[in-house]
Order: C-alpha cells, then structure tokens, then sequence
C-alpha cells in the first residue's frame, strides 16, 4: 500500500486559526452592540458567534490532528478527526438555534425597546462585510483540501454573514419605521434557518463516521481511472470511504496470467500512483489478482 500525506494541512490550518480569531473579534463587537442597543437579535448574533469561537477552535485542533501520521494504534490515520468535529459543530449550531427561538419569541410577546439604533447600524454592517469575507477565504480551503471540518466551519461563517445581514436589516426596518418587533422576527426566522443548516452539517459528517462511498463523481473518475491502466483486465471488491479529507481506496485488479511478478507489481504501482495523483489527498490499497480462463474471476 502506498499512503500519501495531506500537504495542504498548514494551508487547512491557517484558515482554522484566522476563522478563530475572526470570530472572537466578532463576538466581542456584538456583545458591545448588544449591550448598547438591547437588540434581541444582535444579543443573539453575539451567542451565535461566541458558539463559532468553539467551533472554529474544534476545527482548527480536527484539521491538525487529523493530519498527524498513521502510528500504531491509529494505522488507518486520523482523518475521522474532521468527521467528529463537523458532527460536534452541528450539535452547537442547534443548541443556538433553541437559544435564538427562544429569546426571539419572548421579546416577540413581551416586547423591549432597542437603543442607540445608529451604532447597532455601524456595528452590524462592518461585521456582516467582515464575515463574508471569512466565510469566503475558509469555504474556497474547505473545497480546495476536501477538509468537512473547515467546510462546516465555513458554513458557520456564512451563517454569520446571512443572520448579519438579517439583524442590519432588522435595526434598519425598526430605525426608519419605528416597528420594534422587527427584531424579535428576524431572530425567530433565523432560529429556523440554523436548524436547516445544522441537520445538513450533521448528515455529511454522520456519512463519514459510518464510512459510507465515496460519492457517484469520485467513483465514476475511479472507474475510469482503473479501466485505462496498462494491463489491467478488470477489476472487482472495490471498497472506498472518506476520512476527514483523505479518500480511502481498496480495489482487486485481474491481470494477464503470463506477467511476472515484477510486471503484475509495475501495473499496481503505476495505477495507485495515477489515482493519488487524480484524487488527492488518497491512500491507496491493491490486490492483484492473475486472470485464468479455465477457473471463475474471484468475486
């Protein structure tokens, strides 16, 4: 078998930590606004926020665990790592989304006056530029590296950046109309629209503890892949599943019974190779298997 390191996890890693220090600078901003302004939805952007700094410390320890080298007690690697903390993350972002709703609908009840609307306004737009700009940079690394646990991190900042949208919009609404419960339905609104993206986060990271294929896109390139090596007939007991970013392939290959176990070895070599490269980050296991017409092809 041959295994091949992840070399963009000091790339994954700097994203994880500017993701980190984003958010406790976002967090302690609108603490400040929610203070000045008793804006229910800027109070609960500064909850949701301050959840992010957890989230985005899980992912930044998941993508550097996770890139720790295969030992002996972990063989596989410690890919799962990632899996473990996008899972943990969407945990948080329901445990936010109760808090909101909650809040959302006592104050949509009770009511509450909001104050010092021009600085929740000045707040609340530099900070919604600021996390679409985070969102952007962690997301375009998260794809890039196939990391789910800067994917989920990612999307967290993009939550960010679309419930700041809605709490500006909801201080603009009540500065120019006078209309305080504006406040109280963004928030309730919002509350939903986490709970929507929370269940997403948890089925990703839930496929990947339970080792589920690779999806249809990946296995179709395999396939292809596989069917242009040089000297492979066929293959068969094709197993793959994701850890973190790392794809894990296992596939028997059928041979001409006439090569040497050299040549049979030099087909092996050169088809994991050519996988590591077209499905980085990869680690690769084949089985070779010579091709006899007088017997079954081994299933």
């Amino acid at each position: 078998m041959i295994r091949q390191s992840d070399p963009q996890a000091a790339l994954k890693a700097r994203a994880a930590a500017a993701s980190v220090l984003f958010n406790v600078v976002s967090t302690l901003a609108k603490l400040v606004g929610a203070l000045l302004t008793h804006s229910v939805s800027l109070y609960s952007e500064a909850a949701h926020s301050a959840t992010d700094i957890a989230a985005s410390a899980m992912a930044y320890f998941a993508v550097r665990a996770a890139a720790v080298p295969p030992d002996e007690e972990h063989p596989f690697g410690h890919g799962k790592v990632e899996s473990l903390a996008g899972f943990g993350e969407s945990l948080l972002l329901i445990a936010i989304m109760i808090c909101i709703a909650i809040e959302s609908t006592k104050r949509l009840f009770v009511g509450g006056e909001i104050a010092q609307l021009h600085t929740g306004l000045w707040i609340m737009g530099i900070l919604t530029l600021g996390a679409g700009l985070a969102a952007l940079i962690v997301l375009r690394v998260a794809n890039s590296t196939r990391s789910l646990a800067l994917q989920s991190n990612g999307q967290h900042l993009f939550v960010d950046f679309i419930t700041s949208i809605g709490v500006f919009g909801a201080l603009a609404v009540t500065h120019w109309t006078g209309w305080q419960q504006a406040d109280a339905v963004v928030g309730l609104l919002l509350s939903f629209w986490l709970g929507a993206n929370a269940i997403r986060v948890a089925h990703t990271a839930v496929n990947q503890l339970i080792d589920r294929a690779l999806p249809p896109s990946d296995l179709a390139r395999l396939s292809e892949l596989l069917a242009s090596g040089d000297g492979i007939l066929n293959y068969h007991r094709l197993m793959t599943r994701l850890a973190g970013s790392v794809r894990h392939i296992d596939v028997h290959i059928v041979v001409p019974n006439e090569l040497s176990v050299v040549e049979a070895h030099r087909v092996a070599d050169d088809v994991e190779k050519l996988i590591m490269k077209e499905l980085s980050p990869a680690e690769v296991t084949i089985h070779v298997d010579p091709f006899d017409a007088a017997q079954p092809e081994p299933d």
